[in-house]
């Protein structure tokens, strides 16, 4: 009875998927590949002054946290 229930499972479970063929991963073209590339080119233009304006104001905490404040009482 074992082997009837294994021999089953195998033959229920262990068959390929018939969903999709992947023999032909990428189909586009070259204008598809060159306006992705403009667009990524767009994305880091755009993160390369953030990413310094933000390590430039972090510099600029940490500077001001260590500063010791003097107030003058008369």
């Amino acid at each position: 009875m074992k082997a009837i229930i294994a021999t089953l499972s195998l033959i229920l479970f262990a068959v390929p998927a018939f969903a999709v063929d992947t023999s032909k991963t990428y189909n586009s073209g070259i204008l598809v590949l060159l306006f992705v590339g403009f667009c990524a080119l767009l994305i880091i233009a755009q993160l390369v002054p953030a990413v310094l304006a933000l390590f430039g104001l972090t510099k600029e905490a940490a500077k001001q946290s260590g500063r010791k404040t003097v107030s003058a009482k008369n």
